[in-house]
């Protein structure tokens, strides 16, 4: 198992961070198109690292890596998650003070109007006013559509490493050990697009161990809703929902921090520890709790 885990992760790393290195030393910068393309190839690599050995050096069968259809409903809790945690965040954020609820989305007017010429800008105000609810309503389906195809794609690449090699490796330490480990481990292996702008482009230094924290505690649920419905899928359909939902919230709000605001800043820590802390209310109470299941996973 040493072995495996060893060469699982020397070759995902090294592959990972290779190419972040190669992308700043080609002057390249983590955003619009550039941060979609290495950040879609980076999210691809720890599949590839695992179908690498598994198929020529362990002469594993790809399947064993939770590569099965998902037995429990609760893959619907899985997909709606994301969503309670971009809200939680939001209300949250608006409990730090300075942070103000904005309506009229006006933390998207800001974010995406700083690089827009004057007549542009005022055309998106107009374009949002004209929307109204409707707006909303647009954005959560083009996520839920978006989450469920495309990001799901890119998603299981990382979720085929960390919840279906990586899970089953670690899966006698229990829940709470084995989350630790690998969202530390996860949380690591993000430094290097973190460093060059990756979601907290105002502090990206910070947002290394920030980023860590936040692997760590996200990894308490992906795990246990990979674990009930016993599929690396549904890891991928909930990490591709949350990529595609995590800015939902701070479309309504100004004046944040990278570091405060939104799913990944300090509000969305606490959001998702009390989130947790719930999951492990209602596992205590379960007839199949989750470090049960691990054995089966």
């Amino acid at each position: 198992m040493k072995n495996k885990t060893t060469q699982a992760l020397v070759l995902n790393f090294s592959l990972c961070w290779l190419l972040a290195l190669l992308a700043y030393l080609a002057g390249l910068k983590f955003v619009g198109l550039t941060a979609v393309i290495v950040g879609m190839i980076y999210m691809l690599i720890p599949a590839l690292s695992v179908f690498v050995l598994s198929k020529f050096v362990w002469k594993t069968p790809l399947k064993n890596w939770g590569i099965k259809k998902p037995q429990n409903k609760i893959i619907l809790w899985a997909i709606i998650f994301p969503y309670i945690l971009a809200v939680s965040s939001l209300g949250v954020s608006l409990l730090f003070p300075g942070i103000k609820f904005e309506p009229q989305m006006q933390g998207m007017v800001d974010k995406l109007g700083a690089n827009l010429p004057p007549e542009a800008l005022i055309a998106m105000k107009d374009q949002i006013s004209s929307l109204g609810g409707l707006l909303p309503l647009i954005i959560l389906g083009q996520s839920i559509l978006a989450g469920l195809t495309i990001n799901a794609l890119a998603a299981f690449g990382e979720e085929y490493f960390w919840r279906g090699f990586l899970l089953k490796q670690l899966a006698k330490y229990g829940w709470i050990r084995s989350s630790l480990i690998i969202g530390f481990i996860w949380g690591l292996w993000h430094a290097p697009l973190i460093l060059q702008g990756h979601n907290y482009p105002q502090h990206p230094i910070v947002g290394v161990p920030m980023m860590i924290i936040w692997c760590t505690l996200l990894s308490f649920s992906l795990t246990y809703f990979v674990t009930k419905t016993k599929s690396v899928f549904t890891a991928a359909w909930f990490h591709g929902i949350l990529n595609a939902s995590a800015g939902f919230g701070l479309l309504w709000i100004s004046n944040s921090s990278d570091l405060i605001a939104g799913v990944t800043g300090l509000a969305g820590f606490i959001a998702l520890f009390v989130l947790n802390l719930i999951l492990f209310f209602i596992d205590k109470k379960s007839s199949h709790p989750v470090d049960s299941l691990l054995n089966e996973y």
